[in-house]
């Protein structure tokens, strides 16, 4: 027989987890949620075309497929989905505070982010980080992209990124970045 003291539980309740605590992101890719998503890209990006197979997985390539993929899903009118081009590289997900693989098929993103690449004011987003606001759903969806005043990368960021092994070029053979070595 269990005897639960109630009054102990009772006083107990407001510390059984610390304080700001948060349940850690365990997935390896940032996703844009509704409103503000803030990172900071921790390495360079690799390029490509994407589209969904039958198996509802992401088949990607370096190059531009000049064919429709036998493989490629349907929608729901019957028509191929389609083949789009992609960045991805390695952010710092301030948001999860965890080192994530951040995937851009948005050609609006990566217009706004490359206009700060080829500014000289901004340069390379490696020195700073970035707000996606991302506000609306289905189509009507809208993204934001704002850079943040430049900025030292934190210490621990740092230490974390450089003690881990991420494989960017694994997504081309549909292996998971994160388990592959160079």
């Amino acid at each position: 027989m269990v005897i639960i003291n109630y009054s102990i539980l009772k006083n107990m309740e407001n510390n059984f987890l610390p304080n700001e605590y948060k349940i850690p992101d365990n997935k390896g890719y940032m996703k844009f949620k509704d409103g503000e998503n803030t990172f900071r890209a921790l390495s360079s990006v690799i390029t490509g075309y994407e589209y969904w197979n039958t198996n509802n997985k992401p088949v990607r390539s370096k190059d531009a497929l000049r064919n429709i993929p036998e493989d490629i899903r349907i929608d729901a009118s019957g028509n191929p989905t389609k083949v789009r081009h992609f960045w991805a590289f390695v952010v710092w997900n301030y948001d999860s505070e965890s080192i994530q693989i951040l995937e851009i098929t948005q050609s609006t993103i990566q217009a706004a982010i490359k206009a700060m690449v080829d500014n000289k004011k901004w340069g390379s987003p490696l020195n700073y980080d970035i707000t996606v606001t991302r506000t609306g759903e289905g189509f009507d969806t809208e993204y934001t992209v704002m850079p943040n005043p430049v900025s030292e990368l934190s210490p621990e960021v740092k230490e974390l990124y450089n003690s881990r092994v991420i494989s960017l070029g694994a997504l081309y053979e549909g292996k998971n970045p994160f388990e592959v070595s160079e």
